[in-house]
């Protein structure tokens, strides 16, 4: 067997590649190999980084080095990192459990930070029980995580709306503007689309009984009750609550949230407060305009396809629903502004690393809040039949 490859350079790093001992894996057939590190992998003294070559043959690798041979910092944590990558992408299997502590745990914290290179000591898959708690972990980490963020909007808002002078009321505005105004159009067109699907879909069946005039009620029940602010709220995560969740973490990655930090200045009362207070004003309003829509649409179905008079169908809504009805829909939409909201703005303030984690957070943060907001509006459905609304 030729001499392991020795790659230097001018800097004090080191890697050597090594073939495995014979008293290794026996049971194993891929070739494997271990990769020994060391020297100064710093700031200051890594100048080049060694290459590491490996034969192509070898398909597991360990890593390996004295904690008094290896001298590593973040900078050549994600130099080493970066070399490391390129041999999975080559198909190469990791192994760091012969590293130091502190240099695989720096190696751990700079691949969260930065690179989507899994750098850990090699473990056997724990089947679909570790799957299943590592599934109710995350979802206990993103309530709590929520419950936080809901704690600081009520520990840190109540303050400002007690003193509105300190509140931004231009960002305010220009929310109201961006979340409001300018979904207004998507908003409308979608439930006078639903409005009729309602009718079309409810008068086929009440036309084999003769009771066309009953699509009024069937239309505007469900609309004013729940369509029309689960819709408006739908549409709002997908499309103001993910750009929430872009532009704050955008701000993260180019440093602006530091920034402010930095000059004292609160991100949660600059940035989220705004947007929180601009939905809550502006997802009621939608869900108006859903409702309006919605019979609209409704109400044309009603007329041209199963022949009940404009005239009647618009008299006849007053008396299938009434206030309380409409009241009962439009009382869960601050719910859902609050939490679409918060949400899109957690999701922001927490990407790390690269742009690709924007995308991620816009992603997650569409799917957490309407995931939300129909969990929400089936515990409202609930505490509305026990109260008997």
């Amino acid at each position: 067997m030729s001499e392991p490859a020795v790659h230097a350079t001018d800097s004090a790093a080191w890697a050597r590649w090594e073939p495995a001992r014979a008293g290794g894996d026996a049971s194993s057939q891929a070739p494997q190999g271990v990769l020994r590190i060391g020297g100064a992998w710093t700031v200051r003294e890594l100048r080049e980084a060694p290459r590491l070559d490996i034969p192509a043959q070898v398909r597991k690798l360990s890593l390996q080095a004295e904690p008094g041979d290896l001298r590593l910092d973040t900078a050549g944590a994600r130099v080493l990192l970066e070399r490391l990558q390129a041999l999975q992408l080559a198909g190469v299997e990791l192994d760091a459990s012969g590293l130091p502590d502190a240099s695989a745990r720096l190696l751990r914290l700079v691949q969260e930070r930065t690179l989507e290179l899994p750098v850990h000591p090699a473990r056997a898959h724990a089947g679909l029980l570790g799957d299943v708690g590592r599934a109710v972990f995350t979802a206990w980490r993103e309530g709590r995580d929520f419950v936080t963020t809901l704690g600081e909007l009520a520990w840190l808002g109540t303050p400002v709306l007690l003193h509105p002078t300190r509140l931004r009321w231009r960002e305010v505005v220009a929310e109201l503007e961006s979340g409001g105004l300018r979904a207004m159009g998507i908003i409308g067109l979608l439930s006078f689309l639903i409005g009729m699907v309602m009718a079309y879909q409810g008068g086929a069946t009440l036309a084999t009984y003769g009771a066309n005039v009953l699509i009024v009620n069937l239309v505007a029940i469900i609309t004013l009750r729940e369509m029309g602010p689960l819709l408006a709220a739908i549409l709002v995560a997908g499309r103001t609550g993910s750009s929430y969740a872009a532009q704050l973490g955008t701000m993260r990655i180019t440093e602006e949230i530091d920034a402010l930090r930095s000059l004292a200045l609160s991100p949660f009362e600059m940035l989220v407060l705004p947007k929180v207070l601009a939905l809550v004003v502006a997802l009621p309003l939608l869900s108006l305009l859903a409702d309006a829509m919605g019979l609209l649409g409704g109400g044309m179905v009603a007329s041209l396809g199963y022949g009940v008079p404009w005239r009647e169908y618009l008299s006849r809504i007053p008396q299938v629903v009434d206030v309380r009805t409409l009241m009962v829909g439009l009382v869960k939409a601050p719910v859902f502004a609050v939490i679409i909201a918060l949400v899109g703005c957690m999701q922001g303030l927490r990407v790390r690393g690269s742009a690709a984690a924007v995308g991620r957070a816009a992603t997650t943060s569409v799917v957490q809040a309407i995931f939300l907001v129909i969990v929400i509006d089936a515990a409202f459905s609930v505490l509305y039949k026990m109260l008997g609304l």
